[in-house]
C-alpha cells in the first residue's frame, strides 16, 4: 500500500501537530476458534483515541492496516470509511483543540508473525494468539498513531473464546460478562503494547525487595509444558531485578512481569512492558549445552534492561534505535557475568556477538551506530549487528573510557530526567559528560557517528638480549578512533601453558601509538592487542605471534584470551589474509581442547563456513572429509554424557559425507549402534536424520516415520525442512514454488523450507534458480509482508553459486533496479558483498594450494 511505509518527516510533522492523552482498545477474538478458514480470517477491533491539537493545522492521518473499516467518527461526526481509509491510513480533518476519534475495524489474523499471530498446535488442535509489533505492526491490530514519540496510556479490553486466558501489559481480570479488562498502562509507545491469548500453560511466582513486590508469570503452549523449566526462568529474572535495582536506583515501573514463550516467533524476544514475549525455542525439548542456557539468560536480561532503556525512556525516532538495543545487548552480558551463574558471558560476547558486528560493519550497507533512518523499511533492516552487537561493544569501550561508576550514574540520571519521555543522542551525551567529566561529543563523533571497524596490529622491536625496545600499536581504518585498550604479553610456561606475564592499558590514538610501559619486558611468544576485549576492533598479529597461535592456540590458559584469538583468526580468514584450509587445520588441531562450549560451537560453525564458502572448490571435498573425521574422532574421545560429546555429535552429523558416516548415523537412529553416554533424544534424532535426507538416504516415507514419533509443531518444522533438503529436482521445484510462488506457508514453515532448499552439497541441483531469483524478487517484495520478503530475499540469494557469473548477475540486477525499494536493494547488495568476499577468500586459499 502506498501509505504503509511511514517516513521520518511525516512522523515529525505529526508529532508537532498533536499529543495523545490515551487509548481504549476493545478486541473481540472469539473468531480465532472458528471452524472455517474464512471464520478465522479477521477479528473486530474498536479503538477510541483521545488527543489534543498542539500545533498548527487541522488535518492528519491515523495508521491502520486492515481488510476493512466498519465506522470512523471524529468528535461525534461520522466519516465515510470508503473515503478516508486507503488500506493503511485513515485521513482525518477538522481537528479541534481536544479530540475523540473512534475507529471500528475488521483486522486480520497473521501467519507471518506480524500483528496478531494465530497458531494452531498440530499436537492437540489448540489455538494460540500473540502480538508482535516492532517497529510498526500495532496498526495491524488497532488504529493508532504508529510512531515511538507519541506515547500514551492504554486500556485494553478483550473478549476471548471460552476457557482462554488473556494477558496484556497491565494486570487484568475477567468481568461478569466474560470480558478481560486490563489496568491502564503508564505512557508507552504503540510498538510495545501487547496481547497474548489462549489456553497457555501459566506458572506464577513473585519478586520481593523491601516494600516492592512484582508478580511474576511465565507461560508456554500446553503441549510444551512438560519441557518448561520455569524455575530457571524465574531464577534469572530475580537475579536480573536484583542487579537493576541495585544499579539503576529506579524501581521497575510497570507493575507485573509476565514472560510468554510463543510459537512461530520472528525475533528472539520483545520487550513489551509487563508482558515480554520470547520465541518458544528457548524451551528446550532435549538435552542442550550450558551455552544454550546462557543464551536464554542473556535474552531474558536483555529484555529486562529494556524496561528502563527503551520502555521507560524511548527514542524519538528509529535513528536512535541504538539508545535501547545497544544498551540492552551490553546489559545482557554485563548482568549475566555479574549476577548469574554464567560468569564467563564476556567470553561468549567476544566470540559470538562481536562476530555478528564485525560482519555487519564490513558490508557496503554499514552505517553509524546512530543511523540515518528515513522510513519504516529502513528501520526494519536496522535491527542488525551494528545496532545491537557493535553498539554493545562500543558501550563496553565507553565503560573503559568513562569509568564504570560514571556510566552507571549516567544511567541513573538519564532515567530520572527522562522517565516516560523520548530522547535523542544529545540527551544521553550531556548526562554522561556530567558524570564522567569527559568530552563525550568528540567520543560520540568517532564512535557513534562513523562506520567501519579498525584493525589494531602490534609492531615490536627487540634488543640483542631479546627484550622489548619498543612496542607500538598500529591502527588502520577509514576512521581512526580513540581506543582504551590493553596489550597482553604471553609466553609458554614450563608446564606447556601459554600464560600472560605482562599487561598494559593505553589510550590508542592515531595511526601509531607507543605503549611505553612494556619497554624492557622479555620477548613474548604472543602479543595480544585488545587483551580483555575492552574495545571494538579487529585484532591482528605480528608474524611471531601468528606462528605461536598456529602451534599453541589450545595452550592459552585464559578462556577470554583464547576466544579473542579464535575470533581474530576467523577475521583473518574472512578478510582473505589466512587461507581457509589453514584455519581448518588450526581448528582441527585445537578445537578438541576447547573448554568453553560456546566458543567450541562457534569454531564448529566457522570451520563449516570456511569449507563451504572460503575454500577453493577443488579442496571442498577434502576439507569436508577432514571435518567429518575430526567430528567422529572427538565424539568418541569426549567424556560420555558430557555437553562436549553432544556438541561433537551434532558437528559430526552436520559434516557426515561418507557411506561409513551414514551407516553410523542410521545405526544410532535404529539402535543398532551406540556411543557410550550419548542420549539420542528426539532433537538429536532430527539432527542425525538431516544429513541422511540431504544425501538421499532418507526418503519421504522415512521422514514421515520420524514425524509420527514427534508429531508436534517443532517436529513439523523439522519435517518440512528435511523434505525440502532431499537431492531431487522435483523436490527443489516444489520447495521453490511453495516459498516464491505461493503465500500459504506460515513464517516458520517459510524459514524451514528455505533452510532445506539451500544445501552446500547440492550446488548443481539448485543452480537453475539463480536466474529465477533475480527475476522474482522485486515482485515478491511488492506482494509479501516485509518480514516474509526479507526472509526470502536473504535466504534464497544464490550465494552457493560462487562464481564471477553470479556476481555479475547481482551487479546487473542492481544496475537495472536503481529505483527499487532501498531496503530490497540493501539486502541484495549485502548478499552480493558476501559472495565477493567468498571469492576473494577462495583466491587466498588457492595460493596456499
Amino acid at each position: 500500500m502506498p501509505g504503509e511505509n511511514l517516513s521520518r518527516d511525516e512522523a515529525h510533522e505529526r508529532a508537532a501537530l498533536l499529543s495523545v492523552d490515551g487509548y481504549e482498545v476493545v478486541l473481540d477474538l472469539r473468531s480465532a476458534v472458528g471452524d472455517s478458514a474464512e471464520a478465522v480470517r479477521t477479528f473486530r477491533s474498536e479503538t477510541t483515541i483521545r488527543f489534543r491539537r498542539t500545533g498548527e493545522g487541522t488535518s492528519t492521518f491515523l495508521d491502520l492496516i486492515a481488510p476493512s473499516v466498519n465506522a470512523v467518527s471524529l468528535n461525534g461526526r461520522a466519516l465515510d470509511p470508503a473515503v478516508v481509509f486507503d488500506g493503511s491510513r485513515i485521513a482525518i480533518d477538522g481537528l479541534a483543540d481536544e479530540n475523540v476519534l473512534v475507529v471500528d475495524a475488521q483486522c486480520a489474523y497473521s501467519r507471518t508473525g506480524e500483528g496478531m499471530h494465530r497458531f494452531v498446535d498440530p499436537e492437540d488442535g489448540e489455538v494460540y494468539l500473540y502480538t508482535q509489533y516492532e517497529p510498526a505492526d500495532a496498526r495491524r491490530v488497532y488504529a493508532n498513531f504508529e510512531q515511538p514519540d507519541l506515547k500514551a496510556p492504554y486500556r485494553f479490553a478483550v473478549t476471548a473464546p471460552e476457557g482462554w486466558t488473556v494477558w496484556s501489559n497491565g494486570a487484568g481480570e475477567q468481568d461478569a460478562e466474560g470480558v478481560w479488562r486490563f489496568a491502564e498502562t503508564a505512557p508507552i509507545s504503540t510498538y510495545i503494547t501487547c496481547v497474548v491469548a489462549g489456553p497457555y500453560h501459566y506458572v506464577t511466582d513473585s519478586y520481593e525487595r523491601g516494600d516492592l513486590t512484582i508478580p511474576l508469570g511465565a507461560m508456554c503452549r500446553k503441549s510444551l509444558a512438560k519441557h518448561f523449566d520455569a524455575d530457571d526462568v524465574f531464577l534469572i529474572t530475580k537475579q536480573g531485578f536484583d542487579f537493576f535495582h541495585d544499579n539503576f536506583d529506579y524501581p521497575y515501573p510497570f507493575g507485573k512481569y509476565d514472560q510468554a514463550f510463543v510459537p512461530e516467533y520472528n525475533l528472539g524476544a520483545m520487550e513489551n512492558p509487563g508482558m515480554v514475549t520470547f520465541r518458544e525455542e528457548y524451551i528446550y525439548r532435549g538435552k542442550v549445552t550450558q551455552a544454550a542456557y546462557e543464551s536464554r539468560a542473556n535474552v531474558i536480561l536483555h529484555e529486562m534492561a529494556h524496561m528502563w532503556f527503551g520502555d521507560l525512556v524511548t527514542m524519538v525516532w528509529w535513528d536512535d534505535l541504538w539508545l535501547k538495543e545497544s544498551f540492552a545487548d551490553f546489559m545482557g552480558s554485563f548482568v549475566n557475568a555479574e549476577a548469574t551463574r554464567f560468569t564467563n558471558s564476556w567470553v561468549t560476547f567476544a566470540n559470538n556477538r562481536k562476530a555478528w558486528a564485525y560482519r555487519a560493519d564490513q558490508l557496503p550497507s554499514t552505517h553509524p551506530i546512530t543511523a540515518d533512518i528515513r522510513d519504516l523499511e529502513d528501520a526494519k533492516l536496522n535491527f542488525d549487528g551494528i545496532t545491537y552487537a557493535k553498539g554493545a561493544s562500543v558501550l563496553k569501550q565507553l565503560v573503559a573510557y568513562a569509568g564504570r561508576d560514571a556510566f552507571l550514574e549516567g544511567a541513573r540520571r538519564y532515567f530520572k530526567r527522562h522517565a516516560y519521555g523520548n530522547t535523542r543522542l544529545a540527551d544521553l551525551l550531556s548526562i554522561l559528560e556530567e558524570t564522567s567529566g569527559r568530552d563525550m561529543k568528540a567520543w560520540a563523533k568517532s564512535w557513534l557517528q562513523t562506520s567501519g571497524v579498525n584493525s589494531l596490529t602490534p609492531a615490536v622491536t627487540y634488543d640483542a638480549e631479546g627484550r622489548i625496545t619498543e612496542l607500538a600499536v598500529v591502527q588502520e581504518g577509514d576512521e581512526l578512533r580513540p581506543h582504551r585498550a590493553a596489550v597482553g604479553l604471553y609466553r609458554l610456561s614450563a608446564d606447556g601453558g601459554l600464560v600472560r606475564f605482562a599487561r598494559a592499558e593505553a589510550d590508542i590514538t592515531g595511526a601509531r601509538t607507543v605503549v611505553a610501559e612494556l619497554a624492557g619486558e622479555e620477548k613474548p611468544d604472543l602479543v595480544l592487542v585488545n587483551d580483555d576485549d575492552l574495545t571494538y576492533c579487529k585484532i591482528r598479529f605480528d608474524e611471531s605471534s601468528l606462528a605461536t597461535l598456529r602451534a599453541h592456540l589450545g595452550d592459552i590458559t585464559d578462556p577470554l584470551a583464547r576466544a579473542l584469538c579464535w575470533s581474530a583468526l576467523w577475521n583473518l580468514t574472512r578478510d582473505g589474509l589466512m587461507p581457509a584450509r589453514d584455519f581448518v587445520s588450526v581448528a582441527l588441531a585445537f578445537a578438541g581442547r576447547e573448554t568453553d562450549i560456546g566458543v567450541l560451537q562457534m569454531v564448529h560453525a566457522w570451520t563449516k563456513s570456511a569449507v563451504t564458502h572460503y575454500a577453493t572448490p577443488e579442496w571442498r571435498e577434502e576439507g569436508g572429509r577432514l571435518l567429518a573425521e575430526a567430528g567422529l574422532r572427538e565424539l568418541r574421545l569426549a567424556e560420555p554424557g558430557s555437553e562436549h560429546q553432544l556438541t561433537w555429535a551434532r558437528f559430526f552429523a552436520a559434516t557426515a559425507g561418507s557411506d561409513a558416516d551414514f551407516q553410523l548415523l542410521e545405526g544410532l537412529l535404529d539402535g543398532t549402534a551406540k556411543i557410550d553416554g550419548l542420549d539420542v533424544d528426539q532433537e538429536l534424532r532430527w539432527a542425525l536424520l538431516s544429513p541422511l535426507a540431504v544425501h538421499g538416504r532418507a526418503d519421504e516415507g522415512r521422514i514421515g516415520e520420524e514425524l509420527s514419533r514427534d508429531d508436534t509443531a517443532t517436529g513439523k518444522r523439522h519435517q518440512v525442512r528435511l523434505l525440502a533438503s532431499r537431492p531431487s529436482a522435483a523436490v527443489k521445484a516444489q520447495a521453490w514454488a511453495q516459498v516464491v510462488e505461493s503465500d500459504t506457508l506460515s513464517n516458520a514453515l517459510v524459514e524451514a523450507t528455505i533452510a532445506g532448499f539451500v544445501q552446500p552439497s547440492q550446488r548443481e541441483l539448485i543452480a537453475p534458480y539463480a536466474e529465477k531469483y533475480f527475476a522474482a524478487i522485486e515482485r515478491l517484495w511488492a506482494d509479501r509482508s516485509i518480514q516474509i520478503a526479507m526472509d526470502v530475499v536473504k535466504g534464497l540469494f544464490p550465494g552457493l553459486q560462487d562464481s564471477d557469473e553470479t556476481l555479475a548477475a547481482a551487479d546487473a540486477w542492481l544496475t537495472a533496479h536503481e529505483s527499487a525499494a532501498p531496503a530490497l536493494r540493501r539486502l541484495v547488495l549485502e548478499a552480493r558483498d558476501d559472495l565477493a568476499r567468498a571469492l576473494r577468500a577462495q583466491a587466498c586459499d588457492r595460493l596456499a594450494a
